[in-house]
């Protein structure tokens, strides 16, 4: 079954703190104003959400305000990673009992399976929850890299719909295309290469660089969907450096001093990651004043 639902931009949302705790207030800002940027559907606790050190009760109320907030408009997609599987298991069955239209699960990290422990991790959570869910492939981060022959089986189960791919090995896009079938979905994970990905016949990207500029890259993905590769390419050189510069330090802290520049959220941080160190700052106004977001 196609699932044109997933094709589109959609942030992987920063996750705001205020004094130690999630602003509720300020994430519920946070995607009403992706949903007016025309995004095409949001994913809360990834990555960029700092999904790590939130407790079991924050992730569980970050999807649950997610989807009470977004009420229907567009799709959610809720982060389900562990390197446990049974613990991803329960995050996937929280998101579905919530309303999620699907989950994101990151191969498990520093545990190291080998290909036939991913394959079974992901069959696990396939057989005991009925929801739509995308692998998640980030080599760099969990230091285990599922391989296309893996991804290939995983593609004939019923749940497992796609990838999220952060490999930034491009030419992964047309292989899995011959391999895991037409409607097999293919989400880019790393916003410099989206383009190429989608010219490979990825059907989007889950974009940290939206987080800060919704609308334009909204509009990139717009473009690449017509065919407009001219189009595509001009979004492409007005964000490329705002997508280099969100990654100036680690990552969310550039996203939320970015933010916090544009008053929308503190830039509070959990350690172990820090507030955006103030050498990259500048260069990162640049680049927001590059891509149209700041004057």
């Amino acid at each position: 079954m196609a699932q044109d639902f997933l094709n589109g931009v959609f942030p992987a949302l920063i996750t705001p703190f205020r004094d130690g705790q999630v602003d509720e207030k300020a994430f519920a800002t946070l995607v009403e104003r992706q949903i007016a940027g025309g995004v095409h559907g949001l994913v809360p606790v990834g990555t960029t959400g700092e999904t790590s050190t939130l407790s079991h009760e924050e992730h569980r109320r970050v999807v649950d305000l997610c989807v009470q907030v977004t009420a229907g408009r567009v799709p959610v997609i809720a982060g389900a990673g562990s390197n446990s599987t049974s613990e991803a298991i329960e995050f996937a069955r929280h998101a579905k009992a919530v309303g999620a239209d699907a989950a994101l699960a990151v191969t498990p990290y520093y545990n190291r399976p080998n290909q036939e422990g991913l394959y079974r991790h992901y069959a696990a959570i396939n057989d005991a929850v009925a929801l739509p869910l995308l692998v998640y492939n980030v080599p760099s981060r969990t230091s285990v890299d599922i391989s296309n022959d893996t991804l290939e089986r995983l593609s004939k189960l019923p749940h497992i719909v796609g990838v999220k791919d952060a490999t930034g090995d491009i030419p992964r896009a047309s292989l899995q295309r011959l391999t895991c079938g037409p409607d097999w979905v293919l989400l880019s994970g790393d916003d410099p290469s989206a383009l190429g990905y989608i010219a490979h016949g990825g059907h989007g990207c889950i974009s940290v660089t939206a987080n800060v500029a919704p609308g334009a890259c909204a509009a990139f993905y717009d473009a690449c969907a017509a065919g407009d590769w001219e189009q595509a390419r001009g979004w492409q050189d007005r964000l490329i450096r705002l997508h280099k510069a969100l990654f100036l330090d680690a990552s969310p802290g550039p996203t939320k001093f970015a933010l916090a520049h544009l008053g929308l959220c503190e830039e509070e941080t959990r350690l172990p990651i820090t507030p955006c160190s103030e050498a990259f700052r500048p260069a990162i106004l640049a680049a927001m004043s590059e891509a149209g977001v700041v004057a």
